[in-house]
């Protein structure tokens, strides 16, 4: 008990970090204050990521996992024509992944979803659009089927 008492001495005291005697501390009700979210709404995309260079299509974050893609289709449709809207889903529940990717005919009218839909609330989720990144190459798999030594693994060359 007694080193309890005197830890909470210290902190008190100015033994420990500002930050955390601010957080023990109960001196003002409101003295939390959280980081600004400076991307939320205002079309810059999900906060803390690059953005990518402008394209038809469309990177969409946040959605909720029983949203389908008819659902996605229907809401970026009132900022242009949309040729393809999709879902990303687990195969085995069918349920969504959280995100999904809208294809609009032209840049323009992908710019104006972009600005319209990021920050938005679907299916009662908030949503983040932002251009797709393209698809990185990937290298063809390696064959496992030799060791070091080129023999397989059955022993046989």
């Amino acid at each position: 008990m007694a080193l309890r008492a005197a830890a909470t001495r210290a902190i008190f005291a100015g033994a420990a970090p500002q930050g955390f005697r601010r957080m023990c501390s109960t001196a003002t009700a409101n003295s939390f204050m959280p980081p600004p979210i400076t991307a939320m709404g205002n079309g810059e995309g999900t906060p803390g990521r690059e953005q990518a260079p402008p394209s038809t299509n469309l990177f969409v974050s946040g959605l909720n996992k029983r949203t389908q893609s008819e659902k996605l289709r229907e809401a970026f449709s009132q900022f242009g024509r949309v040729i393809d809207a999709r879902v990303v889903t687990d195969r085995v529940s069918g349920y969504s992944k959280g995100f999904g990717f809208v294809r609009y005919a032209t840049v323009e009218e992908a710019e104006k979803g972009r600005v319209g839909m990021d920050g938005k609330f679907l299916d009662g989720w908030v949503i983040f659009a932002e251009y797709a990144r393209p698809r990185p190459e990937r290298t063809p798999p390696q064959s496992n089927m030799s060791n070091s030594n080129g023999y397989n693994s059955y022993g046989r060359e």
